[in-house]
């Protein structure tokens, strides 16, 4: 793109010749913009507190979760400042596709937004920008690395003179951090917005972050003065299990087949090449799958995600490229074909799922191989060691969770520090796991270890291992006279199965690491505790999750299909029915997905309640005046025929 005179854009002809305080007003009462743009009558948690602290000009850290409405903190602020005269709000957005869908979103309910970005014309980009530098545009979306170039950076200078630049909100606010789940270089620069706009508000907003995390985002950010608004980090409506890898793509078939058939879903990989092996597979089984990584095209990759956003029932198969952004509501699943990094990545990934309130779950598969390459992979990187040993930490936390005899939730919002009593939904809290005392056989495996290297100076992996303990007479047994040691055989009466289970667990509990290519196994210091009998392990054994209904409760609850909602009776139904095709040719004709027009709990409300008329319509909650204005009438004439 060519470079762009300033000069075209410095005029504000379109705004009264006012000096700034006398354009600027006090606006409307926040809960007036929420209940008439928006269509809700009351804030949820805290937004109500944040919202009243940006709008009057603080900078504020906002932790709050994936569906827990982030962007009502940012967008209600900005629209009360536009109408105050305080100009536009810059919003940095990581993702092109979340900019898209955010800025249809809004103009769908009357605010005049835009984007700037890779995707647009020359053309489109003056047109936005003449509009961003009027101060017509009251939310503004760009990339922190446009943000922080030298000619946009002229633009807010500018805007700042005349008194339109209101708010800087800084979203996915943890990519500032080197100890965040999804770091990024571009972020770093954004501490410029303080130094050069010090009286412009900032609001910076993240879905997870841990204690480091948070502290190093207030301090790249410069954000010391800022309130810190923590919300709680539980998604009740997810229930959360882990299981043992045991052929782990029919387990996901099974899970999703079992529980979630015709649902919107998302299956995450480690590697590109297992993305595209498992979609193709599932695709085969009769699921519609669509892989998606940073490898495709990206034409490709769009396609993709436009087909996810707006389609009902697509499974999307991904590595973590595939994130954030995904605003789509109603993702019943999140599956982890392989174990995340850390509880945070855990925590940012399963939380697509659910956002509309509706139940949803969150399943993973895992087993020794996932410790090793995570493990691995720390080692191997480039970071110093401190950076090493904190990821180390973080990967411990995460295998914790994994082997957890206890609730999950409770372990995973302690994590966060949040306290929390146990949750009833999820799989240790559904069915406990059986555990057992396995001090000795820890010892007997801890013993052979010690006895590989003590006999000839080597290191064995785990298959060796267990035949060893188990008495078998294998040509590699015989080769290396391992048949002689004081414990061959000595755990022949545990399984292959419980002997690996053994052995993930001191990987977990980091008695035991295994290194280099052929994942061989030695001691940690930590090993002689056990050895000495110092240290009583309780392992868990395998349990069988108990099925349930697609509505994401045990079989025999009379849950039902998260797309027939439970309480619609035959009329109402067929009401939803007729609703969700409407809204399908609308959303068609605007380009945009589904739920940005209505969400599938409104469009329940609007079947359940039946409304007569354009006043009663607008007293269900998602109904703003935009929208009334706009499909009001439609909507009756479906419902009243």
């Amino acid at each position: 793109m060519s470079a762009l005179p300033l000069a075209d854009f410095d005029s504000d002809a379109q705004l009264p010749h006012l000096p700034v305080e006398a354009r600027r007003s006090q606006g409307a009462p926040l809960t007036a913009i929420l209940q008439e743009v928006f269509g809700y009558t009351a804030f949820r948690g805290q937004q109500q507190a944040i919202v009243d602290h940006v709008s009057t000009g603080h900078d504020a850290l906002v932790l709050m979760p994936t569906g827990g409405g982030k962007s009502l903190c940012y967008q209600i602020p900005a629209i009360a400042r536009h109408r105050a005269g305080y100009g536009v709000t810059v919003v940095v957005s990581p993702l092109i596709a979340l900019m898209h869908d955010q800025v249809g979103a809004l103009e769908e309910v009357g605010v005049h937004a835009a984007f700037l970005n890779s995707t647009l014309s020359l053309e489109d980009t003056q047109r936005i920008e003449r509009e961003m530098m009027s101060g017509r545009l009251v939310l503004l979306y760009a990339a922190p690395e446009r943000v922080t170039n030298l000619r946009f950076q002229a633009q807010l200078a500018s805007l700042h003179e005349r008194g339109l630049l209101s708010l800087f909100a800084i979203d996915e606010a943890h990519c500032v951090s080197q100890w965040g789940h999804d770091f990024r270089e571009d972020y770093l620069q954004l501490s410029l917005l303080h130094e050069r706009f010090p009286d412009v508000p900032r609001l910076a907003l993240t879905a997870t972050a841990d204690d480091q995390t948070r502290a190093d985002m207030i301090e790249r950010l410069q954000l010391q003065d800022a309130r810190v608004f923590i919300s709680s980090f539980d998604r009740p409506n997810i229930r959360y299990a882990l299981v043992e890898k045991d052929e782990p793509r029919k387990q996901l078939l099974r899970f999703i087949r079992d529980e979630h058939d015709g649902d919107a879903g998302i299956v995450y990989c480690q590697s590109r090449k297992k993305v595209e092996e498992t979609a193709d597979w599932l695709n085969e089984q009769g699921i519609t799958a669509l892989p998606y990584h940073a490898g495709l095209d990206a034409s490709v990759r769009q396609k993709h995600q436009d087909r996810f956003l707006r389609e009902d029932g697509l499974v999307m198969v991904a590595t973590i490229a595939f994130g954030m952004g995904i605003d789509k509501p109603d993702v019943r699943f999140v599956a982890h074909l392989d174990l995340p990094k850390n509880i945070e990545a855990y925590y940012q990934e399963t939380g697509r799922a659910g956002r509309d309130g509706g139940q949803a779950d969150a399943w993973l598969t895992y087993g020794l191989a996932d410790v090793v390459n995570q493990r691995r992979m720390i080692d191997e990187s480039p970071a110093n060691d401190d950076f090493k040993r904190i990821q180390r930490g973080k990967l411990d936390a995460l295998l914790a969770l994994a082997e957890a005899h206890d609730c999950r939730r409770v372990r995973l919002l302690a994590y966060f520090g949040e306290a929390s009593q146990p949750c009833g939904n999820c799989d240790n809290c559904l069915t406990p796991p059986a555990t057992w005392d396995g001090t000795e056989a820890a010892r007997k495996m801890l013993s052979c270890i010690y006895r590989f290297w003590q006999h000839g100076r080597q290191r064995f992996g785990g298959g060796h291992l267990i035949d060893v303990l188990r008495g078998k007479q294998t040509d590699k047994v015989a080769q290396y006279g391992h048949q002689s040691l004081s414990t061959f055989g000595v755990g022949a009466a545990l399984s292959e199965n419980q002997w690996r289970a053994v052995l993930r667990q001191l990987v977990a509990l980091g008695h035991v690491v295994a290194e280099g290519e052929y994942n061989t196994l030695s001691l940690t210091d930590s090993a002689r505790a056990v050895l000495k009998g110092e240290v009583q392990l309780t392992l868990r054994e395998a349990v069988e999750l108990p099925r349930r209904g697609r509505a994401g409760k045990a079989e025999g609850s009379g849950g039902a299909s998260a797309a027939a909602p439970a309480d619609l009776n035959g009329a109402a139904l067929a009401r939803f029915t007729e609703l969700k095709a409407w809204r399908a040719g609308v959303a068609k004709a605007h380009n945009l997905p589904a739920y940005v027009v209505f969400h599938d709990a409104t469009l329940a409300d609007m079947a359940r309640i039946a409304p007569q008329t354009l006043g009663e319509l607008a007293g269900i909650s998602g109904v703003g005046a935009k929208k009334l204005q706009a499909y009001g009438n439609q909507i009756l004439a479906l419902l009243n025929p």
